[in-house]
């Protein structure tokens, strides 16, 4: 899969193309290179989430797996034709969703991102995650992609959302709750 990097500048970009992992090359703003690009966004994005959680947190290891999955997604959407991402995966995803949404009383409301920097750090990291599966949803219909990647990302932004809420309650803290226009002229 690829050639690894002795040298990080090639020059084979400057002129606005990019190398696919399967040695093609593609204008930089190709459908592709945007979803890799916003998978890239959000591994980042879950890379500053880990450290914004203690050493000893059990999430932290939780997360790393879901960075590695998403460098594997990068990669298979990088090589035409290959398979990383599979069932297990998903499956994985929704067994720690329905983990930490069990702690979690109902939602009966609409909340808004925030509740301490670690919640905030997931819903930023969850609204990339959609950034994401939009732009797959858009290479799929030109291109082969497989419905395990964009079931993948579904269900992480699930996650992730579930996660901010578990994170914004953790230790004695609350969720924002958005109030109707209404209802916020009555405070």
């Amino acid at each position: 899969m690829g050639n690894r990097l002795s040298k990080i500048y090639t020059r084979t970009g400057d002129k606005g193309t990019t190398g696919l992992g399967d040695g093609s090359r593609v204008n930089k703003d190709d459908a592709r290179i945007e979803a890799i690009g916003d998978i890239d966004e959000l591994n980042s994005l879950i890379g500053l989430l880990n450290c914004e959680l203690a050493d000893e947190d059990p999430l932290r290891d939780q997360l790393h797996e879901i960075q590695q999955s998403l460098f594997n997604l990068g990669g298979e959407l990088s090589v035409p034709g290959y398979a990383l991402i599979q069932a297990e995966h998903i499956e994985a995803l929704e067994q720690l969703l329905d983990q930490l949404n069990e702690e979690l009383p109902p939602l009966k409301d609409f909340i808004l991102p925030g509740g301490n920097r670690p919640a905030s750090v997931c819903h930023l990291a969850r609204s990339v995650c959609r950034r994401a599966e939009r732009r797959l949803v858009t290479l799929s219909r030109d291109s082969d992609t497989r419905p395990e990647c964009q079931s993948y990302l579904n269900r992480l932004s699930d996650l992730l959302f579930v996660c901010a809420r578990w994170l914004a309650r953790r230790d004695g803290g609350q969720e924002i709750l958005w109030r109707h226009r209404e209802e916020r002229g009555k405070s």
